[in-house]
């Protein structure tokens, strides 16, 4: 399957894509040296790769520099309460062995869920620290690493005291690379922030450590909903320019988070009943 899968991009590949190569896509659609940026990614929209995920993120890091910020969401979705699982359910006499025998995150080596390749390599790199979210980390690398991830509240995952709210204090970038606002997580952040009443709840549960010891903690988050996300890019991007290009093959994008965050309140508070 994963021949397959490679033998596809290859066709769909002109030219093998380097690091070099990518250095020069990320200056040209509009990052520099300096700057705290969140990656969302497909790298299998950006074609065939000579070093794969370690090429991109090698890309980012020279193009940022030390004095700059590399973010990435390394998500465990699979810690999760399994009620609410979907994709894929479980059967009802599983639920309660699974929340007995979940192990609990751990920062260092708990593996990301869906987030694909390039944040998977990331999170494993030199220096990069991880937040310590049993369901939402995020993974950063630079100046700012230790501002963005030392403080993650279990509840609301993407609300106050995370790394998106430090995100936002900084005024970072977001890139999306191959994707488009059906996968940017920052919305999440202004859907906490919205002043709207009644905002739907969900019964959460994870497996963390306490004091060392394994516990399974019970606890309500907000019921995210993604569901609108691109509506409101389209509505976001008529009114704010932003930058477009290519990364190797994939169409990507560049905005900034504060003015995005700033947009999307309002516009939630509008259009959500």
């Amino acid at each position: 399957m994963f021949a397959k899968k490679e033998d596809e991009v290859v066709k769909k590949t002109k030219t093998p894509i380097t690091q070099n190569s990518l250095v020069e896509d990320f200056k040209n659609l509009g990052l520099r040296a300096g700057d705290v940026v969140i990656v969302h990614s497909s790298m299998s929209k950006i074609g065939w790769i000579a070093g794969t995920s370690v090429a991109v993120v090698n890309a980012l890091m020279e193009v940022l520099t030390p004095e700059g910020t590399l973010v990435m969401p390394t998500m465990t979705s699979d810690n999760t309460d399994p009620e609410n699982w979907k994709n894929p359910p479980v059967p009802d006499e599983w639920k309660q062995i699974i929340r007995d025998n979940m192990p609990a995150y751990h920062p260092d080596y708990s593996t990301s869920r869906g987030m694909g390749r390039i944040s998977e390599t990331f999170r494993n790199y030199p220096d990069v620290l991880r937040s310590n979210h049993p369901q939402s980390s995020f993974a950063a690398w630079g100046k700012y690493k230790e501002k963005i991830c030392d403080q993650h509240d279990l509840t609301p995952c993407f609300g106050e005291n995370t790394p998106l709210e430090e995100l936002y204090n900084l005024k970072a970038k977001i890139l999306l690379i191959g994707v488009d606002h059906i996968n940017n997580t920052s919305l999440h952040y202004a859907e906490s922030k919205t002043n709207i009443d009644n905002k739907p709840i969900q019964k959460q549960g994870a497996a963390l450590f306490d004091n060392g010891k394994r516990v399974w903690v019970s606890f309500e988050d907000l019921d995210y909903n993604d569901e609108d996300f691109l509506q409101l890019g389209i509505e976001f991007e008529k009114e704010y320019p932003i930058l477009k290009g290519k990364i190797g093959q994939a169409d990507s994008k560049l905005l900034p988070i504060k003015e995005l965050i700033d947009f999307a309140i309002p516009w939630f508070e509008k259009n959500r009943k």
